[in-house]
């Protein structure tokens, strides 16, 4: 889901900093998370309380709204920009001495993406150290640091492996702690008696599935598998076959060349129209508009 989300992971750098300090943040435009390397501080996010963030501790942020990162209120916050502007490469110094540092990151994802990740989650996840999943979490961290701070070769490309690694495991203790999360992909994601039958219907989604077919798949009858699919999920399997379609459809319209009439019967759609009157039902648009507007988009922004 994550590949087809067009989720990208990328380290945006790492903050040293020692003593009183603060640094203001405009409201961010993507997801971004902060790793708590070592030492401690706070952050506040609009008019929220403030939120105490500890050496293994992990920010996930989803909310755009301004932000500051402190170890004290009543010091004057510097503009994230200020401290940029005096980096040594990737590395941030604010303060005097080293009893802190942090490693930041940000999730980029298309514009579909950006809807179906932001409506399953919430606008925070803090995953405290004290947490199972934070172990491997921790390990990432010392990871993530050493490659920003000792550059040896292949660097970057190691960072972007691990932040990745890092923003599927803050997912996984989201997961593993929000037993009230809604219905949706990600709950449906999460519940493991449905992996047989997830795995099934993306592998194969061009087949004929019958609901019988899937309910065996999940070692349930039809009544049962459909009952229990749909209180996790929010819709009935096959619907939720067709909106997996969909998606696919949507991101082969914007990135491949293939034919509408070839990417319908690859989707398991008898006819081009018959597939096209199903995109437009789930997406409200028509595949031909897709199309059209997203290389014109394209064309214009080159």
């Amino acid at each position: 889901m994550l590949q087809l989300l067009g989720a990208k992971s990328v380290v945006t750098g790492a903050l040293i900093a020692g003593g009183s300090w603060s640094i203001s943040f405009p409201p961010p435009d993507r997801i971004k998370f902060w790793g708590i390397v070592k030492g401690r501080c706070w952050v506040r996010m609009g008019d929220e309380p403030a939120i105490e963030l500890r050496a293994g501790d992990v920010l996930l942020i989803l909310q755009p709204s301004p932000m500051t990162l402190t170890t004290d209120p009543d010091t004057p916050s510097v503009g994230i920009d200020e401290v940029l502007s005096k980096a040594n490469g990737e590395v941030c110094k604010i303060g005097d001495g080293e009893d802190f540092m942090l490693i930041g990151g940000t999730v980029m994802l298309d514009p579909r993406g950006r809807s179906l990740l932001f409506g399953a989650l919430p606008p925070t996840i803090h995953v405290g150290s004290g947490v199972v999943q934070a172990e491997a979490l921790r390990w990432i961290l010392d990871q993530l640091m050493r490659e920003r701070v000792d550059r040896l070769p292949g660097a970057d490309a190691a960072s972007t492996q691990l932040v990745h690694l890092m923003f599927i495991h803050i997912l996984r203790a989201h997961l593993a702690q929000d037993d009230l999360m809604a219905p949706g992909w990600l709950r449906l994601a999460s519940d493991r008696r449905f992996t047989a039958v997830l795995a099934l219907m993306h592998e194969q989604p061009g087949k004929d599935w019958s609901l019988l077919e899937l309910a065996k798949a999940a070692g349930m009858s039809r009544a049962t598998f459909a009952l229990h699919f749909k209180a996790a999920a929010g819709m009935g399997p096959l619907g939720y076959l067709t909106e997996w379609r969909m998606h696919l459809a949507e991101r082969a319209l914007r990135q491949d060349g293939v034919s509408i009439a070839r990417l319908a019967e690859s989707l398991g759609y008898a006819s081009e129209s018959a597939f096209s009157h199903a995109f437009k039902r789930v997406t409200g648009r028509a595949p031909k508009w897709v199309r059209r507007n997203d290389s014109a988009a394209e064309s214009a922004s080159s």
